[in-house]
């Protein structure tokens, strides 16, 4: 066993999957379904191959904000995903910002959830 922690997996609580799964499906492009095979329905985020895992599943998001923030690629440049996640009914919390990997933004989805929009350089 690695005696480094690493990340396998991501899990976004949602208070309505499919209208989450539509916002997520606009902003990021992702071809996204409900999975009934596990013990709760749920849907991946992009796809199992891009790398580490994420998923959204019905549940109660922390308050606006306060949970952990889950950084996810965006498909095209920064500034069109963050205009489609306006569009979108989520809300950009900050203004760009540069890192040595390339640059994201802050944003929440429409649950609340922290997310951030990144653009590798």
């Amino acid at each position: 066993m690695s005696e480094n922690p690493v990340v396998v997996w991501a899990e976004l609580p949602v208070i309505d999957l499919p209208k989450a799964i539509a916002f997520y499906s606009k902003v990021f492009s992702y071809d996204m379904s409900i999975d009934s095979s596990g013990p709760n329905p749920m849907a991946t985020l992009g796809a199992p191959a891009m790398g580490v895992g994420a998923h959204l599943y019905p549940g109660k998001p922390s308050a606006a904000g306060t949970g952990a923030t889950v950084h996810l690629a965006v498909p095209d440049t920064l500034e069109a995903t963050r205009d489609r996640c306006q569009a979108a009914s989520g809300k950009i919390v900050s203004d760009a910002i540069t890192i040595p990997p390339g640059r994201f933004i802050y944003a929440l989805d429409p649950d609340g959830n922290s997310l951030g929009l990144f653009e590798p350089a």
